[in-house]
C-alpha cells in the first residue's frame, strides 16, 4: 500500500473517531484555538483559500500540507467536496506526519 492510501486510510479512521474539523472556517477557528494538530489543504484549492490557511497555519505554528485534491480530501473523510480538514487529536497527527515524509521522500 503506498503512503497516499495510507493517509487517506488513516484520515478516514480519523474521521470515524470525530478527529477532524472540515470546512474553512471551522479550521481557522480550529488552528486558532490550539485544537488543530495537524491541518490538510486540497491542491486545488482557491488562491484565497490556499492563502488564508497556510497564513493562519504559519501564525500559531500548525504543521500543514497540501495533500491531493478537493474530492481525494472529501472522499478520505466520507463527506463531498472538502477544501481543507484538520485533525484534532495529536496520535493521528503524528501518524499521518510520519506518512507525509514518506510521501515526500518518494
Amino acid at each position: 500500500m503506498t503512503a497516499q492510501q495510507q493517509i487517506i486510510q488513516m484520515l478516514g479512521l480519523a474521521a470515524r473517531a470525530r478527529k477532524i474539523i472540515s470546512g474553512e472556517e471551522l479550521v481557522v477557528t480550529a488552528v486558532r484555538n490550539g485544537s488543530a494538530k495537524l491541518v490538510f489543504l486540497a491542491g486545488d484549492a482557491s488562491k484565497n483559500s490556499n492563502k488564508k490557511i497556510q497564513d493562519k497555519c504559519t501564525y500559531y505554528k500548525v504543521p500543514y500540507t497540501i495533500f491531493g485534491d478537493r474530492y481525494t480530501l472529501g472522499q478520505a473523510t466520507g463527506k463531498e467536496a472538502r477544501v481543507t480538514v484538520a485533525i484534532t487529536d495529536a496520535g493521528f497527527a503524528k501518524k499521518l506526519k510520519s506518512l507525509i515524509a514518506l510521501l515526500d521522500e518518494a
